[in-house]
């Protein structure tokens, strides 16, 4: 698979937007890193995003994520993994990704409500809109998969490099 445009390059002030409102999201949303790597991923599967998928398995790893709960997250309505909170997130995750199959739905947004507070499920909502945001620019443009390394991983890599030049 090619890409067929880089975004930054053709419309740097929009990929700016966009980075701004994921910067507030890991940064101002107070929502827990594991959790948003949760929704980011389930988003990414559910649209069929393997640049995201890639991207954000290796995010959740590199954080600690197990192997488990990775693998099962597309049946986590049966799997004993996932806590009462992340349940409702996934669910909140799902109606808002799949908001043409029922409108979010009020059962799922009581849920929801029950485990997150108004600025938390603002906040939750707002980094299920970013990703799918960021899922719809990935598949349209072709973004290839593979090649991400989460930020830790980069910075060892570029030590690494530096060490060797010096």
């Amino acid at each position: 698979m090619q890409p067929r445009l880089d975004m930054y390059k053709a419309a740097p002030g929009a990929y700016r937007a966009m980075a701004a409102l994921e910067a507030y999201v890991r940064d101002s949303s107070h929502l827990e890193p594991p959790l948003l790597e949760l929704v980011r991923l389930r988003t990414s599967q559910i649209n069929g995003c393997a640049y995201c998928i890639d991207m954000h398995t290796k995010d959740a790893r590199a954080a600690g994520e197990t192997e488990q709960r990775l693998y099962c997250l597309d049946a986590w309505r049966e799997a004993p993994f996932y806590t009462d909170r992340e349940r409702a997130a996934l669910a909140w995750t799902e109606a808002i990704t799949r908001i043409s199959d029922g409108h979010a739905p009020d059962d799922i947004f009581a849920e929801a409500s029950q485990q997150f507070t108004d600025e938390e499920l603002s906040n939750l909502t707002i980094a299920v809109i970013a990703i799918n945001g960021w899922n719809r620019l990935a598949i349209g443009f072709r973004a290839v998969a593979g090649e991400y390394q989460p930020r830790a991983a980069r910075a060892q890599q570029e030590k690494l490099a530096d060490a060797a030049g010096s």
